[in-house]
């Protein structure tokens, strides 16, 4: 059983490349703008997403705990299958909006899920101590795929917007058969009570008594707070760079840079950590942040700055993940991180759709200077936060 246990760990690497292989993820925008949406309705997709993740977070997360994660991760890679097919085929908002709420709904079954089986998976053979390295290796296969899919997908892009996605429409398939060779962990496992419906409550309810952790609450905020700002910038960045005469292929090559810079400070995580204190890695991580976002909304800088953000994001992931998972008991794991995932949608409910209005009304420059002052106001308070933490 150690051994099948084990083998997650080397499966998920593969899990990590076929799934993020994922050639429309530097292009939708440009494609959605293809089909004739403008920036508005482009942003109000990018809602419907996160409204649907908002609502269905918690729900499939308390799903993957109880049902199991391996299946909880399968369901997700069928619906992505769907969610594809769609996009393919569609040419109207409302298509598209049912796309989103069903990429929305596969990302929500595996949210939580994947990095509950992997953490489990390691508790469970007492090498948990290992998590963080692991999570830096799996982020370094997640960002050089990344890198990869962005220059081949701006390739493609160029010849055709169908074959990106029919090509990410095969990988999908294949990865539905991978995920089917995942070896569920018996750690963790949920209570039953005595029907299905009293178990569903009873694990929503008992797990948001988990977040009453004050320490864990505030490391969740502070990487969801840093997630949805760069995640705003990631995308809109796309569309500002395409006005500004870059082709698709340029467009992947400056963000493919940015996933391999990502990647580094990744796998760069677990030393950094055993060197410094983790609250001094988030101090100097906040101020290089708030550098790269000022330099975001500078005409010639933003792709520079954009590089510097992805490092921050790469580091920031790896080692704050593996504090809060520490905070997590394992029967709760996969609902707690799903509660995670449901704050970032709703930061980005409210700030997507905003910037995407700001850049049609001023331009995407006027936006991340938006973008840049509210984050200094936010990531200064964070960094007050972080400072009086005794416990970091």
């Amino acid at each position: 059983m150690n051994n099948n246990l084990k083998n997650n760990i080397y499966k998920d690497y593969v899990f990590t490349f076929l799934s993020r292989f994922d050639l429309t993820h530097g292009i939708w925008m440009l494609y959605l703008a293809y089909k004739g949406l403008s920036l508005f309705e482009i942003g109000l997709m990018e809602t419907v997403y996160h409204i649907s993740s908002f609502t269905m977070e918690i729900p499939t997360g308390a799903v993957a705990d109880i049902l199991g994660r391996k299946t909880s991760r399968v369901l997700g890679r069928i619906v992505s299958c769907f969610a594809i097919t769609i996009m393919i085929f569609g040419n109207s908002v409302y298509a598209f909006a049912l796309s989103f709420v069903l990429t929305a709904l596969s990302n929500n079954l595996e949210s939580g899920a994947g990095e509950a089986l992997i953490y489990d998976s390691l508790k469970e053979i007492n090498e948990d101590h290992l998590y963080m390295r692991i999570r830096g290796r799996n982020e370094f296969f997640y960002q050089v795929t990344k890198t990869v899919s962005l220059l081949l997908g701006g390739y493609i892009a160029t010849l055709s917007y169908s074959k990106v996605y029919l090509i990410s429409l095969a990988f999908a398939v294949i990865t539905v058969l991978q995920s089917l060779t995942f070896v569920e962990p018996v750690i963790g496992k949920v209570e039953k009570k005595e029907s299905a419906l009293k178990t569903f409550v009873h694990q929503i309810v008992s797990s948001s008594e988990v977040l009453k952790n004050k320490e864990l609450l505030e490391m969740i905020l502070a990487l969801e707070i840093f997630s949805t700002f760069y995640t705003t910038e990631f995308f809109y960045m796309q569309n500002h760079l395409k006005a500004m005469g870059h082709s698709e292929f340029h467009i992947g090559i400056i963000l493919s840079v940015s996933a391999l810079f990502a990647a580094l400070t990744a796998t760069q995580a677990y030393k950094l950590e055993k060197r410094f204190k983790l609250k001094y890695i988030i101090k100097a991580a906040i101020v290089i942040a708030l550098v790269a976002f000022w330099g975001m909304s500078i005409r010639g800088v933003e792709k520079y700055a954009f590089i510097a953000l992805s490092a921050v994001e790469g580091l920031l992931f790896v080692v704050l993940s593996d504090y809060i998972n520490k905070l997590i008991p394992s029967d709760k794991r996969a609902t707690v991180l799903s509660f995670q995932s449901m704050i970032f949608s709703l930061f980005m409910i409210a700030l997507f759709p905003v910037v995407g209005k700001v850049g049609d009304l001023y331009g995407l420059q006027t936006s991340f200077i938006m973008i840049a002052g509210v984050c200094t106001i936010t990531l200064l308070g964070l960094l007050r936060v972080v400072s009086k933490r005794k416990t970091l």
